[in-house]
């Protein structure tokens, strides 16, 4: 067994029980409540003739001074000696004086010191607590305690107990501290009674508690595993499954009712019954087109509405007149060819004149294809015009590629919007326009359902819009498939480019991009060249080889920094060559010492790369976004991670929203590209192996691309092309076949 890192005999102690004052709290991870307390016993304890003990176990709520029953047994442990492990800890507020002045000084009370606790004691004595709980007036006979403390006082105490009360419905229920608290910061003092009535209120409002979490506290609190709660919760469960899993928009609902089924053990006929409420209610949206048979397409509102929103504003954009007089593009074609001094290859002008002469039009290809160049030739010829221009990218890293190969400043699309929290929306959105006279956007293979709806919506119907982007790298991350439906409905232009222009004879990445992307064999070369491949069997062989060369090989060879500079890319998050334990393995080699936050089991520490998880609109960082941990400060529990400069705090309860990032999975790397990139394909990755997959790993090295793991694992993932087709009906609503 393991207590506190370390190896612990239990096996000769019989369970004891042990009762005592908590004289200070050594360490509380408040992501699972581990805890070691040093534990004041009372004079005469008779057990062992013991002073003070070290306590070790979970608990969510513990402060100094506080009164803890223990139930446990002994145990020694080889670095820390002899200690309590507790199966239950529990506190209870302090009955002696020093106990009630050490609790009150502890800091769990705004206002209150070491000094003033003990005035505060002195005054009460023992009647101290009963005084704050119930006669907190009387603390104008404290000497020297003015009004303006007295009331701060009163409303810590009252905080403190509502607090109290959350924690330990909180233990109850195994939600963290962190959780906890942010389920009372969104449902203010009545949180407990607000999740008791609907505990499925969390999934759907907390992010971080899903379905199984708030699911367990239901049935704990006496609701049926049969009742139309649970069922009506299960129907959008189910349909978020099936869009975080699937990129699905839709789900057929025979298919809904059985999935949610397997889910929840709730019989058909009663999900039946609770998805038509939940249709009732305007929860979920049924479709079926006139005349059509079979059964009907239910959809998320957020989903259903999303894509009916893209479809009219993509259609009004189209239809709607140009804010500026049309652009002759054969001659600003010309005058753009003379300006950059060298002409461009027929497709690449017929591209370029398709999207001058349109309001909506698309250029697609894969990597050295010149989609660059036309972003730069357009940004050019529409500027000559005094036109105002906006260039935007779904990531942070996609936005400033973007700015250093077309000379011209990008940022995201969400900074571009500009998330208002006061409104809880984006400032720029269907009443309020930007105002710009063309949009060219980057990367849009990225860029899902619902982001594409709020973009669209923001932007006047008579600007010109350009979206550029690849479809043959993985999917957007949220649901949709929205670049590949404006191309399939036929009511967009579109340009793909296919020429290879970037295959110069000393460069592989490009061309083994290519290769991947037909079906063909990898090119390699011996000696010096941007791509390699290295064939490595074993799985901690492949760990120790990617670390060997991130860490010291490609720094000293390329002149690179291996935190700025080389990432490590992987198709997936679990086993032994994914990012959880790659970024485990490879911090210990890089950032291995130093204070450091424990979340679940990763440690953040100063120096670190680490990655956002989801879009916080108040921090105003976003999914994907990578930065690096700037300082760590224990006894606050936070710390301040910097993206390009900016400095963001993160509390404890923010943790959860930021991984490490050494290693990423390929899919969270689209958008970004690196100086050097190690990618490993390995056998343990078989159910993921695609070609997109690894088509897109080569495209996000722009300088090096090692790739390394098993031959057979890249021969699969190259002849793999079947490709998960997403439910969408975007191409349908685009085409007017659905209104």
């Amino acid at each position: 067994m393991k207590t506190g890192g370390s190896d612990a005999d239990v096996s000769a102690s019989p369970p004891e029980t042990v009762e005592g004052t908590v004289r200070s709290v050594v360490f509380h991870n408040d992501e699972n409540g581990y805890t070691v307390l040093h534990v004041e016993l009372p004079s005469g304890y008779a057990l062992r003739k013991l002073n003070e003990i070290t306590v070790v176990g979970k608990t969510q709520a513990v402060w100094e001074g506080e009164d803890v029953k223990a139930e446990g047994r002994w145990v020694t442990d080889v670095v820390h000696g002899r200690q309590f492990k507790a199966d239950t800890i529990t506190c209870v507020a302090p009955k002696s004086i020093a106990g009630i002045e050490r609790y009150l000084s502890s800091g769990l009370i705004k206002g209150i010191g070491k000094v003033l606790a003990k005035r505060i004691v002195d005054t009460f004595g023992d009647d101290t607590l009963n005084v704050l709980n119930h006669q907190s007036a009387r603390l104008c006979e404290v000497p020297k305690l003015g009004k303006a403390k007295i009331a701060q006082i009163r409303e810590s105490w009252r905080a403190n107990a509502t607090m109290r009360e959350n924690m330990i419905f909180g233990q109850t229920y195994g939600i963290s501290i962190a959780k906890m608290t942010k389920i009372v910061r969104r449902y203010g003092p009545d949180a407990i009674a607000i999740v008791k009535a609907d505990p499925y209120k969390l999934c759907r409002d907390i992010w971080g508690i899903g379905f199984a979490t708030a699911d367990r506290i239901a049935l704990s609190v006496g609701i049926s595993k049969d009742s139309l709660l649970r069922a009506r919760a299960s129907i959008s469960y189910a349909l978020e499954k099936e869009s975080e899993d699937g990129g699905h928009c839709w789900t057929f609902e025979n298919d809904l009712l059985l999935r949610g089924s397997e889910l929840t053990g709730i019989s058909v006929e009663i999900l039946a019954s609770a998805l038509e409420k939940e249709l009732e209610e305007g929860h979920v949206i049924a479709e079926r087109e006139e005349g059509e048979q079979g059964p009907r397409r239910i959809y998320l509102k957020s989903l259903y509405y999303s894509e009916r929103d893209v479809a009219y504003r993509v259609r009004r954009i189209i239809s709607t007149p140009r804010s500026f007089r049309p652009i002759d593009a054969k001659r600003a074609i010309e005058w753009w060819e003379r300006r950059a001094g060298f002409r461009l290859e027929s497709r690449q002008a017929q591209a370029l004149e398709r999207s001058l002469e349109s309001k909506f039009s698309i250029i697609t290809g894969g990597p050295g294809v010149g989609k660059t160049t036309i972003i730069r030739a357009l940004v050019d010829i529409y500027k000559e015009r005094k036109l105002n221009v906006v260039l935007a990218a779904p990531t942070g890293r996609a936005a400033k590629r973007m700015t250093e190969s077309v000379g011209a400043t990008a940022q995201t699309i969400h900074r571009l919007l500009k998330w208002n929290p006061a409104t809880n929306e984006f400032n720029y959105n269907g009443e309020r326009r930007y105002d710009a006279d063309v949009f060219i956007f980057d990367e849009t293979s990225m860029i899902d359902i619902s982001l594409a709806s709020d973009l669209l919506a923001a932007i006047p119907e008579s600007s010109v819009v350009v979206w550029v982007g690849d479809t043959d790298q993985l999917p957007s991350v949220g649901a949709g498939s929205v670049l590949g439906d404006l191309i399939k409905s036929g009511v967009v232009p579109c340009a793909k480019l296919q020429f290879i222009f970037r295959q110069d004879t000393a460069g592989l990445i490009v061309k083994n991009a290519h290769h991947v992307n037909a079906g063909e064999p990898l090119e390699i070369r011996s000696g010096d060249t941007d791509f390699y491949f290295m064939r490595i069997e074993d799985p901690q062989a492949c760990i120790a080889r990617a670390i060997e060369f991130m860490t010291q090989r490609i720094p000293r060879k390329f002149g690179m920094d291996p935190l700025e500079d080389v990432q490590v890319l992987t198709p997936m998050r679990r086993n032994a060559l994914g990012t959880e334990n790659l970024n485990h393995e490879i911090q210990r080699a890089l950032n291995p010492n130093g204070p450091g936050l424990v979340r679940g089991g990763t440690t953040f520490r100063a120096g670190d790369r680490v990655m956002q998880l989801r879009n916080n609109y108040d921090k105003d960082v976003y999914n994907g976004d990578v930065g690096f941990v700037k300082t760590v400060d224990l006894e606050s529990r936070s710390m301040v991670v910097t993206y390009d400069g900016r400095p963001v705090k993160y509390d404890s309860g923010d943790l959860d929203e930021l991984v490490l990032a050494y290693a990423t999975t390929i899919h969270k790397s689209q958008g970004s590209e690196y100086p050097a990139v190690i990618v490993i394909i390995h056998t343990q990755h078989y159910v993921m192996l695609q070609r997109n997959l690894l088509y897109t790993a080569i495209t996000r090295g722009r300088r090096l691309v090692l790739l390394m793991g098993v031959p057979y694992a890249v021969d699969q993932a190259i002849k793999t092309n079947t490709v998960r087709e997403r439910r969408t009906t975007l191409a349908s609503r685009l085409g007017e076949k659905i209104l």
